[in-house]
């Protein structure tokens, strides 16, 4: 049986108080995790922080380690603890915000009004590291997967120079 040639690092990042006390409690990091290993990528179990945490020290560490990807999930949402993208927004050298309007308009359809609380951001490092904040419930990690699995090689290739043939003078 011959393995999968990787397609690099990836790392997750699960932004929970609850979470962080007990990993028991965490419900879409190991979804997120296995959703990258399908897709080839060499990911580590979810780093576990506490809302108001090191989330941006822990995004940044995996960015600069070499993770291609970096997925968190949690601390999008409007309560007084919830500042993911406050967080990692610094970290953005380039927003790509129809991915995250994708996912709020997935998740409308699939569950309503309150999908529209979320305030997901996605983005490229300085490190060419693709980042996105996921929703910490499994619905939308579910609608921010499926709009990833649509668009991440593209994005990949993008970020990295391929996909666009040299211009011709005219």
């Amino acid at each position: 049986m011959t393995s999968q040639p990787t397609r690099g690092r990836a790392a997750v990042v699960v932004v929970s108080t609850q979470a962080s006390v007990d990993a028991a409690l965490d419900r879409t990091g190991p979804v997120i995790a296995a959703w990258l290993r399908e897709r080839a990528f060499t990911v580590d179990e979810p780093l576990i922080v506490p809302d108001g945490g090191p989330i941006a020290e822990t995004v940044q560490t995996a960015a600069v380690g070499g993770a291609r990807v970096v997925i968190t999930t949690g601390g999008t949402g409007v309560t007084p603890t919830d500042r993911t993208p406050e967080a990692v927004a610094p970290l953005l050298e380039l927003e790509l915000p129809g991915i995250t309007e994708e996912i709020r308009r997935r998740g409308l359809a699939a569950a309503g009004p309150t999908a529209l609380l979320s305030r997901g951001i996605a983005g490229i490092t300085s490190t060419g590291a693709f980042v996105v904040t996921l929703p910490g419930s499994r619905g939308g990690v579910a609608d921010g997967l499926a709009v990833l699995d649509g668009l991440l090689d593209h994005l990949l290739d993008q970020v990295h120079g391929a996909g666009h043939a040299p211009r011709s003078a005219s």
